[in-house]
């Protein structure tokens, strides 16, 4: 169930995408599930259609959903792709924190302030065999 919040300071699109990205990443939508039509789910929740494709546009970007022209959108395997992906350069990053000595709470905020400060690297830039 996706709830927007008027009254919140977090716009109304970043609401949308958020909960959409929970809901792929925690499987409660599962691979493969049609989404709404962007028409459709901006009636049922009270947003304007742009507001809606900009959620959609945005995790499209991210891999989470795919838009298969006007089949419509679908939660992508890719998103299950990229979180296993993470999860093996996760246990190469703990392999190389351990061998050097950083303790687990160092190796977090290292971590912390790299994705705060946005030094970290696309995808496509990390891994070069996908360059």
């Amino acid at each position: 169930m996706i709830v927007i919040d008027a009254a919140s300071p977090v716009p109304p699109f970043e609401q949308l995408r958020a909960q959409l990205a929970r809901q792929i990443q925690d499987h409660t939508l599962a691979v493969g599930t049609r989404l709404p039509t962007i028409r459709r789910l901006a009636a049922d929740l009270g947003l304007a259609v742009n507001t809606v494709g900009r959620a959609y546009r945005e995790l499209e970007e991210a891999g989470l959903i795919e838009t298969r022209g006007s089949a419509g959108s679908f939660v992508s395997a890719a998103g299950e792709k990229g979180r296993e992906r993470a999860s093996r350069a996760a246990a190469e990053y703990a392999a190389v924190i351990a061998s050097v000595g950083i303790d687990a709470n160092e190796a977090i905020r290292i971590v912390k302030a790299a994705l705060t400060r946005g030094i970290a690297v696309s995808p496509a830039a990390a891994d070069p065999k996908e360059a």
